[in-house]
């Protein structure tokens, strides 16, 4: 019997939604129906399975409305909603556009060996199921970002979104149902982290968005199942602002990439680097900045930032803030998580006096806030900024690109924005690793976010004559 599941609104705080874990015989079914269907899929030209998912891109488009609804309700907010469907929409079409030549790229054919008489070709081979564990801050973006290129590499792909934000998961299958070409090849389950569990030793590949704990789990799960994984965990992403920096530029910047989407975001900049010398006015700044920005209650449909998307993290943003502040840290701006019509709010958070083995600069705090810390030079903001066992980004302002990238090449994360702030929110087209404890595993961005789900076979002709054992016989020394 399927364990039902009930669901809170992030706005109301009430219980309005609910769902039936998929039992593990039934996972089980359901993958090995999947792994029936994918060698036909695989057999399709990269041309072929690109015009199908373009065809899902237009599904999508027809029901963009009722998948924007469901996401709005998953997750308190409205303009994002909109702009994670823009984007999977996009997605869809930028990999059928872009996979079959880069495929075409990497199977190389008739490659000479250092052997005269003999020839390589490389083929790419896709993994014949790939699992998503996708997260609670962008339901749709963040279960889509591994399946579509998957899809595009010829892999069967099976979903298990967050049980936080699940109301999405309907519409969209009934936007995938409109493309028959589709059917047993991408399929989503609704489940919480058991049904997760049962999914690891079911597919060939895992990919997996979330935190830190769970990753850990998922890549022991994925180690025992002798399957590979790609894991994109946490960050604490500093940002460094250099004394040739505009202030009040870098304040602004600083404040977007913190807050956007409540500060729900892995690449939110969390932990802040100034110069002595204009700290004061970055400070002063900031602090306005915050204090401007606008809660989106009680109309979703204005202000900047919404609701905790899952009132457990606004429990451990507010105990980040009142630790800081037990150990001597002045709350400049916001500070209090706020009930409003149920939901919990957090207005941006401005910290000074902070010191590194707070845990608002230690550890994810998942929310808007913004710790500050003023240094006397460059080297003492590199080491301060590289105090961390997360390494997913980080991002640089200073008075040139130049002086920027200088100081950004030395810190130990997988990208670094110049002059802006997390700038991997929407470029995507650029290969990069996570370090530390933000992740392992090939990259979902660039052209590995394909490539990873292909395992590669040689093919090694022997075009001559092949070497008798007697080619290998001992014949003394010379």
């Amino acid at each position: 019997m399927s364990r039902l599941l009930d669901i809170a609104n992030p706005r109301t705080g009430r219980t309005d939604y609910r769902i039936a874990a998929l039992d593990p015989p039934d996972l089980a079914a359901l993958a090995a129906r999947m792994r029936t269907a994918q060698p036909g899929w695989a057999a399709r030209s990269p041309e072929e399975r690109g015009t199908i998912l373009k065809a899902l891109a237009e599904a999508v488009s027809r029901h963009s409305d009722a998948i924007t609804a469901a996401l709005s309700a998953d997750t308190g907010r409205a303009g994002i909603s909109r702009t994670e469907v823009m984007s999977t929409v996009q997605s869809l079409n930028r990999w059928a556009n872009a996979a079959p030549g880069l495929i075409e790229r990497h199977m190389v054919s008739g490659f000479q060996t250092v052997h005269p008489t003999i020839r390589t070709d490389v083929r790419l081979v896709p993994y014949q199921l790939v699992g998503v564990i996708s997260p609670w801050n962008f339901p749709l973006i963040l279960a889509l970002i591994d399946a579509i290129p998957a899809l595009m590499a010829g892999c069967a792909v099976l979903i298990k979104p967050s049980e936080v934000t699940p109301r999405f998961v309907r519409p969209l299958m009934a936007a995938i149902a409109e493309v028959p070409d589709l059917a047993d090849i991408i399929a989503l389950v609704e489940g919480d982290g058991a049904t997760g569990g049962a999914l690891v030793p079911l597919v060939d590949y895992i990919a997996f968005t979330g935190s830190v704990p769970t990753g850990r789990k998922v890549a022991e799960a994925a180690a025992s199942a002798f399957i590979p994984a790609s894991l994109e965990l946490g960050g604490k992403d500093p940002m460094l602002v250099l004394a040739s920096a505009d202030p009040e530029k870098a304040a602004a910047t600083a404040l977007r990439a913190s807050v956007v989407n409540s500060g729900q975001a892995c690449q939110s900049i969390e932990r802040i680097y100034v110069a002595r010398e204009i700290a004061e006015p970055f400070i002063a700044a900031l602090v306005r900045n915050a204090e401007a920005t606008e809660l989106n209650y009680p109309d979703i449909d204005q202000g900047h930032i919404g609701p905790f998307i899952f009132a457990r993290q606004a429990e451990i943003a507010q105990a980040h803030i009142d630790e800081a502040v037990a150990r001597g840290a002045r709350l400049l701006a916001g500070g209090k998580v706020e009930t409003l019509g149920g939901g919990k709010y957090l207005r941006p958070t401005v910290l000074v006096d902070v010191s590194p083995e707070m845990a608002v600069i230690r550890e994810e705090s998942f929310g808007p806030i913004l710790p500050v810390t003023v240094f006397d030079s460059v080297d003492e903001a590199v080491t301060l900024a590289n105090d961390s066992i997360y390494g997913l980004s980080g991002a640089v302002f200073a008075g040139s690109l130049e002086e920027a990238e200088a100081v950004g090449k030395r810190l130990n994360v997988g990208a670094v924005s110049l002059n802006d702030g997390s700038l991997t929110a929407i470029v995507w087209e650029a290969e990069k690793s996570s370090f530390g404890m933000s992740g392992m595993g090939p990259s979902r961005m660039g052209d590995s976010g394909l490539l990873r789900f292909f395992r590669r076979q040689a093919l090694i002709r022997q075009c001559g004559t092949p070497l008798p054992l007697a080619a290998y016989g001992e014949r003394g020394a010379a």
